[in-house]
């Protein structure tokens, strides 16, 4: 039997036993396409009955004809080739004629896609400092390392007080209280408050921020807070406010 893929035109020759009387899925080794080959059609049509013979006259003698010149023979057209090759996995009970097989090319360049989050990613980085910015928390800021403004802010604490209350509870609250003024002439933003306990060797002990009420402090004007913790360490002796930002004062 010769078999001929319907895709890229390639024949091969197959004995009929590899085909089978209910056809199979045949794959092309040339271009790897796959299709269902039906088994070869028998001629089962009975053979017509002999006719007899029927006794003809002998006809008289016809005059001689010249001899006929021999046809010339056209030359014969070249055969398309047949490969005798058979498919090793035409014999796989789970062959799939629709998967995919290499040589497989991308239908989209990865680079470009890596380009593209690359991009995403650095808009969505500059967006959040502009909203760290924007939304006052210098703080933050200033540990990621971003510059935000002046190194320094005119506004200054005065009136800074400090009150241990002894609750019913049994617990102690430590209350932490002042005025932030703006004694320049223009109207300044007001960071966050950062207030610091520190022990007789000046070390750190307890620390927390103070969100002021107010984000905007209308020139020659004052604010006041106070901000409440409980139990802060025993051996805090010593208060340090700043603004969030800049150096303890």
């Amino acid at each position: 039997m010769i078999l001929e893929c319907t895709q890229c035109r390639t024949r091969y020759l197959v004995p009929d036993s590899s085909i089978g009387g209910d056809g199979r899925t045949v794959r092309c080794a040339k271009c790897k396409h796959s299709w269902f080959q039906p088994p070869t059609v028998m001629n089962l049509a009975p053979k017509p009955a002999p006719v007899a013979e029927v006794p003809v006259d002998p006809a008289p003698a016809a005059a001689p004809q010249p001899e006929p010149v021999a046809p010339v023979a056209a030359a014969p057209a070249t055969p398309a080739p047949i490969y005798s090759y058979v498919d090793p996995d035409i014999d796989k009970p789970h062959f799939d004629a629709f998967a995919h097989k290499p040589p497989f090319q991308p239908r989209r360049n990865p680079a470009r896609r890596w380009t593209a989050a690359a991009v995403v990613a650095g808009c969505s980085m500059l967006l959040g400092i502009g909203a760290i910015v924007y939304s006052g928390a210098p703080g933050i800021a200033a540990q990621l390392g971003l510059p935000i403004g002046a190194a320094e802010t005119p506004l200054r604490f005065v009136d800074r007080s400090i009150e241990r209350r002894y609750l019913s509870s049994g617990n102690e609250l430590f209350v932490v209280s002042g005025r932030v003024n703006n004694p320049s002439n223009a109207a300044q933003r007001v960071p966050d408050i950062r207030a610091e306990l520190r022990d007789p060797q000046d070390r750190i002990v307890y620390s927390w921020t103070i969100t002021p009420e107010l984000r905007t402090l209308a020139p020659n004007s004052g604010l006041a807070f106070s901000s409440g913790k409980l139990d802060v360490p025993a051996n805090s002796k010593r208060l340090e406010l700043s603004f969030a930002g800049e150096s303890a004062r």
